[in-house]
């Protein structure tokens, strides 16, 4: 007889796996604690990492959210660690950037919130900027106005300077809405450019992305990558820290572990070679690895150095000369 099991469908395979992610983000009670939003001078910059992706930018005196995630689960899926800020302990949010639909980026409870108390604070709700196609999703949830951006696209939007930066991802929230976009985006402001490279997996983007903006600040995603067929949309450490060297920023912060089970490695094991990539290169001191509400300040007017790196990058099996 046939083994059934063994040659079951796609989807019965993506839906088994979803359940076991499931059973394993309710196995142990959520980590962390949220703390008070640390606010930045007027000549500073500061980011602020909030859990998954979603950071808090303090930038040309605006307050910045990007893929803002409050909420305690996704659906059935259980973030494993709590938001490191509380939304109505925050001050008034200018402007949100939303990098793609998908659910742990995209979370509609989470904005909501974040414009009620924008009109609490403040009487004015944030404008919000999507990538193309991905408008309709949230043009009825009370954003004083809706920007949809492509690749490369350039807008000043309350009063900096964004520019949507494309990656190696997918955009569809559900099946079969493939005609959403996707991409990161690169927000500048008193001589400091932060760079959000929105989920991704190694491509030859990121030289250009640094050839074109020359970002400061990198924050780059480091799980979900195991089995190695997720790496065909996400990238491993090792390839994210290659990936923020090609961008020549000078400090990276990275993103997307540590929050939801996504990928079938080990919680802490994305931290743990991303250390271990950075201490071979000599560039352990460029790497910010931030707790949850942690705020790391970068001076707006500061001339940061970029040194260039002749280096070897290990990926999973292979190795990357450049």
């Amino acid at each position: 007889m046939p083994d059934l099991w063994r040659n079951r469908p796609f989807v019965v395979t993506k839906l088994h796996q979803m359940v076991k992610l499931v059973q394993e983000s309710h196995a142990e009670p959520m980590k962390g604690d949220s703390r008070a939003l640390e606010m930045v001078g007027e000549r500073e910059i500061g980011v602020t990492f909030i859990g998954h992706s979603s950071f808090l930018l303090q930038i040309g005196g605006r307050n910045v959210l990007v893929d803002p995630v409050f909420a305690t689960r996704l659906v059935v899926l259980r973030r494993q660690r709590r938001p490191g800020l509380i939304v109505k302990e925050m001050p008034a949010i200018d402007l949100v950037l939303i990098t793609h639909a998908h659910m742990d980026h995209l979370n509609l409870p989470s904005l909501r919130k974040v414009i009620r108390a924008a009109k609490r604070l403040r009487g004015v709700a944030p404008e919000v900027v999507v990538p193309k196609g991905v408008e309709d999703l949230v043009a009825r949830l009370g954003f004083a106005r809706v920007h949809g951006m492509e690749w490369w696209q350039e807008s000043i939007v309350q009063g900096l300077q964004v520019t949507m930066t494309p990656c190696k991802h997918w955009g569809a929230r559900m099946l079969r809405d493939t005609h959403r976009g996707y991409g990161g985006y690169c927000v500048s402001a008193g001589g400091v450019s932060v760079y959000h490279s929105g989920d991704t997996a190694y491509f030859e983007g990121f030289k250009e992305v640094g050839e074109r903006l020359r970002p400061d600040v990198a924050l780059m995603p480091i799980g979900a990558y195991f089995p190695d067929a997720y790496r065909a949309v996400h990238t491993s450490p090792e390839e994210a820290v290659r990936g923020f060297v090609e961008t020549g920023a000078e400090l990276m912060v990275p993103m997307h572990f540590g929050t939801f089970q996504l990928g079938r490695e080990p919680m802490g094991e994305p931290v743990q070679r991303l250390q271990a990539e950075a201490e071979r290169l000599g560039i352990a001191d460029r790497v910010r690895v931030l707790e949850e509400g942690e705020t790391m300040r970068v001076a707006a007017l500061d001339s940061l150095t970029r040194p260039v790196t002749d280096a070897t990058f290990a990926g999973n099996d292979v190795s990357y000369g450049l």
